[in-house]
């Protein structure tokens, strides 16, 4: 039997242990369409049983101590490195992603518990100077119940990054992972924390629909709401949050730029570029999703970015050595093309790419683009590369803060003049000489504008501000004088 074998998970959630659900729902593999299990679906009335639990266990697991804490994410990071390959098995053929790709997040998972298992041990508070004759603290306490909304994109890393943070500091945790990636992005999170010896009722796993999102939100046990997705769907999460007077931490798309700034290596920043919009099939929140080339490389570049684009296959990442899988679905190969298409008919030109294939698409160049086309505006989430020239680094700054989105930057050339250039940025991350798509478990990650709240997963300060609650303590030798 193996650590994921679906006599343990199949047709159930996992909520104070395996339960059997009437309502399943499919595990398909994106690539060929063939089906790989079937998972329990939870309901509104699930979640709110799941809630009421989690409070109730939450304040043991409060009180564990530091130690323990520590020791269960440890045993987490050991048991992700353990099972690796056969957790990246389930991320090339659930979630399409190549096996490099699933290594990587697999090995993000496994530094994010790693990182996280130090949390416990970190000072929860400090002390403050007070007027009066007392001690004057104020003390960091778990938030309570943590909801957890994680994408399909990279359904184990992304929904991690929440849920061991807050467990760690003393959290009870609900995830919903996407239905499209529910064993990669849910059931893997919830047999390793099983194994690893945290209590039953801490976390609960409840796959489902939106319906199932909104009752995480609105559960009255969940105080706080960790959400990675699309704008959309994250202003009516925030929305929602805000009237119920709950913290919701958004981290939203991007229409990420890439400055090739002028006099830097073409070859390298072709290498770059098409790493940045290709990995993944560009199904990453911090694509490269506008190339923006100084006007004295621009041509030189484009050509380079294109040969790199026609030399990457596109396949099934579980049958073949290829550079790029499917699209997460149906519904987003279309909505890639229609966006490429369209740009074309408005007057765009395809330097490469453009077509679909299979259940995947090409890698795909785009010039002579002018900033109203779609193309250039919105959130691909797909293989694109837009290319722009500029003159200036004054014209450079200027496109790159015009865009509704602001998470990644990367600028290649010169190091003084992108050091200059990004202090004019609207950015939450900004990386000289890399691509958009960089992440570790100890960096702070959060975007600004239409990509977020600025939530800033990762390391200790930012996931203490996350997943816990400051309260000022006040303590004093006898009983205060009062004039009443």
């Amino acid at each position: 039997m193996t650590f994921l074998d679906s006599a343990v998970w199949g047709g159930k959630f996992c909520s104070d242990g395996w339960r059997h659900s009437p309502a399943r729902q499919p595990v398909t593999e994106p690539a060929t369409g063939d089906r790989l299990g079937t998972v329990g679906v939870a309901t509104a009335e699930d979640v709110d049983r799941a809630a009421a639990r989690a409070a109730e266990t939450q304040r043991a697991w409060a009180a564990t101590s530091p130690q323990r804490r520590a020791a269960v994410l440890r045993r987490a990071g050991e048991l992700f490195t353990e099972h690796a390959a056969e957790i990246e098995d389930w991320l090339v053929r659930e979630a399409g992603s190549v096996r490099s790709k699933a290594g990587f997040e697999t090995g993000l998972a496994i530094g994010e518990c790693f990182e996280c298992a130090a949390l416990p041990a970190h000072p929860q508070g400090e002390v403050l100077t007070s007027e009066d004759a007392r001690w004057s603290l104020a003390r960091r306490r778990p938030a309570g119940v943590v909801g957890v909304i994680a994408p399909f994109n990279f359904p184990l890393v992304l929904g991690l990054r929440s849920v061991a943070p807050a467990l760690a500091l003393g959290n009870a945790v609900l995830l919903k992972p996407d239905p499209r990636t529910a064993v990669s992005g849910g059931v893997v999170i919830a047999r390793i924390f099983e194994e690893a010896g945290l209590p039953a009722g801490v976390l609960h796993l409840l796959p489902g629909d939106g319906a199932v999102g909104r009752a995480v939100v609105e559960a009255p046990e969940v105080r706080v709401v960790s959400f990675t997705g699309s704008t959309p769907v994250g202003r009516a999460i925030g929305e929602r949050a805000g009237r119920l007077l709950k913290r919701a931490h958004l981290e939203l798309g991007g229409n990420n730029a890439l400055v090739v700034l002028p006099g830097a290596d073409v070859a390298r920043a072709a290498s770059a570029g098409a790493f940045g919009s290709y990995l993944h099939q560009g199904q990453i929140c911090m694509t490269t999703g506008r190339h923006i080339v100084h006007e004295s490389l621009v041509d030189e570049y484009t050509a380079a970015l294109a040969a790199k684009a026609d030399a990457l296959r596109v396949g099934d990442p579980a049958r073949e050595d290829v550079a790029l899988g499917p699209l997460i679905d149906r519904g987003q190969l279309e909505r890639v093309h229609g966006i490429v298409t369209d740009s074309v008919a408005a007057g765009a030109k395809l330097a490469a790419g453009g077509e679909i294939d299979g259940a995947g698409y090409r890698a795909t160049v785009l010039t002579g683009l002018t900033t109203d086309m779609p193309a250039w505006r919105e959130e691909i989430f797909g293989p694109v590369a837009p290319v722009v020239s500029f003159s200036t680094t004054e014209e450079a700054a200027r496109i790159v803060n015009d865009c509704e989105y602001g998470l990644s930057v990367g600028i290649l050339g010169d190091v003084g003049t992108a050091m200059r250039l990004a202090d004019r940025i609207d950015s939450g991350k900004v990386h000289i000489n890399e691509q958009t798509v960089s992440d570790e478990p100890n960096a702070p990650f959060g975007g600004m504008k239409a990509s977020g709240t600025g939530s800033r997963f990762g390391g200790p300060a930012a996931n203490a501000e996350a997943f816990t609650e400051t309260q000022w303590l006040t303590v004093r030798p006898d009983i205060a004088d009062y004039p009443f």
